[in-house]
């Protein structure tokens, strides 16, 4: 399902590079779409999740449904209130929010004009992306994680068709873009109230901050907040900075950003949506055990996908960005410098991995200062080496926010292996050098076989063609490989998630 959703989102942007291209128009759309696509993935994969499903499943276990339909109404309520005052006042104050994020769009200028205008646009998904993220969550918490991954479906859907046919209709095309977003949000939050409704689970939606899992709600919510967004702030800074570069930055970034996305949410994400309900039962129930070996499963799959993954991403950047991107407005000059930002992205694909899976380890236990103190670190780290954009330029944007990764996930890795949570499964280090062995098989046939410059020159038909033959050769080579050095799918110990 997740597949699905990313593809279509390739699909999107893919149309968008080749309808709009990459100028200054562009620039104001992204970084207008940079709050709420901000709100999306801290809220929708993450936040909301890792504050209420703990107190979600307690509730379950000791008071069934009607103590889980209390809590959601309550705790929906409450974040309706709050989200409807904060759009009132993202409407109010756009203009400086539009400084704020891009500070190199000079006030009332014709850039800032415009993303101010398309910010304005895209506030009402952020009133409706909060209680979409909560009753995902409770679906989740049920077992129920179809619905929930497709949503961001709903979303690429609605932008492909403005982009298509409400775009030529208007005197600002790119407007339609924006208004397709909050379309899209209040889409989304009509299908969840109905699939909550058949399965018995729509709340009965209250004001009530004084209730007492509310409040536990709310603790839990705000370092929610800041341990999901590290890496999202640091995608924020990257736009402020790039804002102050070349023209054309702001959207390389985003584009490469967009192709390291693909693989962080198909695994990433998934795998964090599936283990938190699994480890805050593990929790419950007091199995210690369970949840390290879940947190194992977790690790190893991260590394078994992402590391050839990352690779792979390093070595076809320029490659992935020509065949998806290089078509009218989007130029061999916009692949190069994406690539150069893409490549930076790269470095830090298993940074992003890990945090999605080590991070439930803490927050299921309802413990969240560490990872917080962590990210602050993390974050900090990725400020200091924005330097790197004076000389590697955008480029150097991308790198700063993917050592920050790593250095988070070092981090959290090394608190829960000294805490003794998380107890690494016998043939560990067997099967890391298996797979690092297959990489390195992988990486020599795609160093062999690609050379960038050619491709580039090359029409769309044999782009496409060449990019799925080097990505079938380079994951065929890798799984024979991996068997070759002995792995087997039995020692990913595969445990119940359900």
């Amino acid at each position: 399902m997740t597949l699905f959703s990313r593809l279509l989102g390739f699909a999107r942007d893919m149309l968008i590079a080749r309808i709009f291209g990459a100028d200054w128009m562009t620039d104001a759309f992204f970084v207008a779409f940079k709050i709420p696509n901000f709100f999306r993935r801290v809220f929708a994969e993450g936040a909301i999740s890792h504050a209420c499903l703990p107190i979600v499943v307690e509730c379950k276990d000791q008071g069934g449904d009607p103590a889980v339909r209390l809590f959601a109404g309550k705790v929906s309520g409450t974040l309706m209130a709050i989200s409807l005052l904060l759009g009132l006042l993202g409407v109010m104050l756009a203009p400086l929010a539009v400084l704020l994020l891009a500070p190199g769009f000079a006030w009332h200028s014709p850039i800032h004009t415009l993303a101010t205008l398309l910010f304005q646009f895209c506030i009402p998904y952020l009133v409706f992306i909060t209680s979409v993220a909560l009753f995902a969550s409770l679906l989740n918490a049920y077992g129920r994680f179809a619905i929930p991954v497709l949503l961001p479906a709903v979303l690429n859907i609605v932008m492909i068709v403005a982009a298509i046919w409400l775009a030529p209709e208007l005197d600002e095309p790119i407007s339609a873009l924006a208004m397709s977003v909050s379309a899209a949000g209040l889409i989304q939050w009509l299908a969840l109230i109905f699939f909550l409704y058949r399965l018995g689970l729509l709340p009965s939606i209250q004001v009530d901050f004084n209730h007492p899992a509310v409040s536990r709600f709310y603790n839990n919510l705000l370092p929610s907040l800041f341990i999901v967004s590290v890496t999202q702030l640091n995608l924020l800074l990257d736009t402020l900075v790039a804002s102050l570069l070349a023209v054309g930055s702001v959207s390389w970034l985003y584009y490469s950003d967009r192709l390291v996305e693909f693989p962080l949410g198909i695994l990433g994400v998934t795998l964090s949506t599936v283990i938190l309900p699994r480890l805050a039962k593990c929790h419950v129930s007091d199995k210690p055990d369970d949840f390290s070996s879940t947190l194992d499963w977790g690790l190893r799959c991260v590394l078994l996908a992402g590391a050839p993954a990352t690779l792979g991403i390093f070595v076809l950047a320029e490659p992935i960005l020509s065949t998806l991107f290089q078509y009218d407005e989007f130029s061999v000059n916009d692949v190069q410098m994406a690539g150069q930002s893409l490549r930076g992205y790269a470095v830090g694909l298993l940074g992003y991995l890990l945090v999605k899976v080590l991070v439930p380890g803490f927050t299921a236990r309802e413990n969240f200062k560490a990872p917080v103190r962590f990210g602050i670190y993390a974050m900090c780290l990725s400020l200091l080496l924005n330097l790197l954009a004076w000389p590697l330029a955008h480029a150097g944007l991308a790198l700063a926010t993917a050592l920050g990764a790593l250095a988070n996930a070092g981090l959290l890795l090394k608190a829960l292996l000294t805490a003794k949570i998380y107890q690494p499964m016998p043939g560990g280090s067997i099967f890391f050098m298996r797979v690092v062995s297959a990489c390195l098989v992988m990486s020599a046939l795609l160093f062999a076989i690609v050379t960038p410059d050619l491709w580039l020159q090359q029409p769309a038909s044999v782009r496409v063609f060449n990019l799925v033959v080097c990505i079938g050769l380079g994951a065929g080579v890798y799984v024979l490989a991996l068997v070759g050095f002995g792995l087997r799918f039995s020692h990913l110990k595969i445990v119940p998630v359900g």
